[in-house]
């Protein structure tokens, strides 16, 4: 009589091979994200010294193939170590991707702003108001070549300027 792995409810058989996969990509999916992180960053992960040994051993590599390999030696190398090794890299992993979000929603506040500056004047008021030092001359001739350039489809070069100057006056209020 052949028994499968499910006739026993008492036997821990461990995980599935699909489970083992996918623990192993996980774990290489990590190893390639540690290796794009800067070295301030990486001293900052407490990662073990095989591991950040590996890595810069893998920094040094230019061939694609030898590249791919030694970044599956340095998976395996990381597979070697308890899980919760890496906890500081992932955190750190994850605070990156969160200062992203932060800094694309910022830049889309901006794209808004300058949006709502090209439609109302009461915008640009408002602008001026909280920005009393800002060039108001120099920002409606911006403003008025903006319009121009996106009702004759042109170069949108005032429009990119607009972008820029409020970029940096919101980041002389940060």
């Amino acid at each position: 009589m052949n028994r499968t792995y499910t006739d026993d409810p008492e036997h821990d058989y461990g995980p599935t091979r699909t489970q083992q996969r996918r623990d192993a990509l996980a774990v290489l999916s990590l190893a390639s994200q540690l290796v794009e992180l800067p070295p301030s960053k990486l001293a900052r992960a407490n990662l073990p010294d095989d591991v950040l040994r590996e890595i810069d051993h893998l920094r040094r590599i230019t061939s694609h193939i030898a590249r791919k390999r030694q970044l599956g030696f340095l998976a395996k190398v990381m597979r070697r170590h308890d899980d919760d090794a890496f906890d500081g890299a992932r955190a750190l992993l994850g605070e990156n991707r969160e200062q992203q979000r932060k800094e694309t929603a910022v830049l889309h506040r901006l794209e808004a702003m300058r949006e709502r500056l090209l439609d109302s004047d009461e915008v640009l008021q408002e602008l001026i108001d909280q920005h009393p030092d800002i060039d108001r001359q120099h920002l409606r001739s911006l403003i008025r070549q903006a319009r121009i350039e996106r009702d004759t489809d042109k170069p949108q070069r005032a429009y990119r300027e607009i972008f820029q100057l409020l970029k940096t006056l919101t980041g002389d209020q940060a």
